[in-house]
């Protein structure tokens, strides 16, 4: 295969020429970027402009008074310490400006001390931890295995492409991938998942999905990869899509399903979609549910929420397919979270709003809490991190109905760059006690969260948790993070435009890899 390694002569390129000595960016990204599945938010609000202003300014005077290059600072744990306070202090701020606020202080805020910012000691203690991290829900898109790819442009539209290599296209591979997710993170274990992308060309396909694996099995020497396998009973005939299925179960160790049933037609505009359910009056969702099953792996991961309008992205039938399926695991992705829509309490005139809609599914059926349906929170955690309300509502209202045993760690990485942000972020955040007496919330306990970080992930698997970092303690890693090359942005696409050019060249990889088959 012809691998070109050079990127084109006119594509300008505007990466500095000392790595070591670029600026990272604050440790904790505030956007806007997006996973390609919701538009990014197009100005951020501006208690987010005041407080990226302010960590910056704190980031400048406190690594002078460290005597640290602002890099090594941005990129340690004080300098995410500092980018917390900062935003705890502008949350605080906003709150008592407002003259409608329900509560006398913000439904959460980042339980980090001000000793923080400037001792490193009391940064790892504060941000640092020894829990099992597994991660539900990661992704790669890798550009050189896949010669299907080859004079595609997908990789224009994401910063990736801006990770410091000579060839942008280098950015998106296996090795990229595992340094962010392992080095530059505490990621013990995680599950490669499927995208909705045609399976034919896709840049995440299940042979690159398998090599992923393998190549960290072998520098690792243990299991720390699992993978879904792509199910899409509705795209192509439907006895093939379930035959497929057996296909992949049986070449591939699929340790559970990936499927969208608002896919393609949400992308597509064809109304190609179906229902867990049936509801429309077909008997796809219950075939597919019997495959499962049959095949003996009966987890199914389905993304709900991050809709694109189409309501067959709604997690309304979770409920009466988990209830006629007991012995089937459902997990909802993302929980039913709908980018600006506003997160708040649970009740019943909100009950068809965003999170809310999963919890109302399971109440209508009569499932309670820890049984076979569970709440993953990629891009939603994300999302909802830094508005302190809306991220102690989602929290608090997944624990209280979805359970404590199932509520389940994703990040959606990497279109967020690096997921060590979002874990310090977990590991820190306090639901207030005024939100909980109020809503029967819990107290995120150190227990709380160490199931949430991975312990649910791995009971849910039947996997031991693996807590080993590879070759390197916790502590090396903290520190080795501050002088790798890179940056900590996020990598998804960061506008309207840049969600929509991967969205259209989805398709046209489609297009192109039937033309090679045929």
């Amino acid at each position: 295969m012809d691998r070109p390694r050079q990127p084109p002569k006119d594509r300008p390129r505007n990466r500095p020429k000392d790595r070591n000595e670029a600026d990272p960016g604050l440790p904790i990204e505030f956007g806007p970027a997006s996973n390609a599945e919701y538009d990014p938010e197009p100005v951020l609000p501006l208690v987010l402009r005041e407080t990226i202003r302010r960590a910056r300014d704190d980031a400048e005077r406190n690594a002078r008074r460290l005597g640290m290059s602002r890099r090594e600072f941005l990129l340690s744990a004080c300098g995410a310490a500092t980018t917390f306070l900062a935003l705890n202090a502008c949350t605080r701020e906003e709150h008592r400006a407002n003259p409608s606020s329900s509560t006398s202080e913000p439904g959460g805020s980042y339980e980090i001390p001000p000793s923080a910012s400037v001792e490193p000691p009391s940064a790892f203690e504060a941000l640092g931890g020894e829990e099992f991290i597994f991660d539900v829900q990661g992704h790669l898109l890798e550009y050189h295995l896949n010669p299907v790819l080859n004079g595609q442009s997908f990789w224009e539209g994401f910063p990736q492409k801006d990770c410091g290599e000579d060839d942008p296209r280098v950015c998106y591979s296996i090795e990229h991938f595992l340094e962010l997710m392992f080095l530059r993170s505490d990621t013990n274990m995680l599950v490669l998942s499927s995208l909705p992308i045609f399976p034919e060309g896709s840049p995440l396909s299940p042979e690159i999905m398998d090599i992923t694996r393998r190549t960290i099995e072998g520098l690792c020497r243990d299991e720390r990869i699992l993978l879904h396998a792509q199910a899409l009973p509705n795209v192509g005939g439907q006895r093939a899509a379930l035959d497929a299925m057996e296909h992949i179960a049986n070449r591939y160790p699929v340790a559970a399903w990936k499927t969208f049933t608002h896919f393609p037609g949400a992308f597509e505009g064809d109304g190609n979609v179906w229902w867990l359910d049936d509801r429309d009056g077909g008997d796809l969702g219950e075939r597919f549910i019997r495959q499962v099953v049959a095949l003996g792996i009966p987890t199914i991961c389905t993304h709900k929420g991050l809709s694109l309008g189409n309501p067959n992205a709604s997690p309304d039938d979770i409920g009466p397919a988990a209830r006629r399926h007991p012995d089937v695991n459902f997990v909802a992705y993302h929980s039913g979270f709908e980018a600006g829509t506003p997160e708040g309490p649970y009740t019943r005139e909100t009950a068809h709003l965003g999170v809310n809609r999963l919890i109302a599914s399971m109440e209508r059926e009569g499932i309670g809490p820890n049984e076979n349906v569970y709440a993953e929170i990629g891009s939603t955690w994300w999302y909802v991190m830094r508005y302190a309300d809306q991220a102690a509502h989602v929290l608090g209202k997944l624990l209280k109905h979805v359970g404590e045993d199932n509520v389940l760690w994703g990040t959606d990485c990497l279109f967020y760059g690096s997921p060590q942000p979002l874990i310090q972020a977990l590991r820190t955040f306090q639901i207030s006690e005024e939100l909980r007496e109020r809503h029967g919330y819990p107290k995120l306990t150190k227990e709380i969260r160490a199931k949430i970080l991975g312990l649910n992930g791995a009971a849910l698997y039947g996997i031991e948790p693996n807590t080993s970092t590879c070759e390197f303690t916790r502590r090396e890693l903290e520190q080795l993070r501050r002088i790798l090359p890179g940056n900590t942005t996020a990598l998804g696409p960061r506008t309207r435009a840049g969600v929509q050019a991967f969205r259209d060249d989805d398709r046209e990889l489609w297009a192109r890899s039937a033309e090679l088959l045929r």
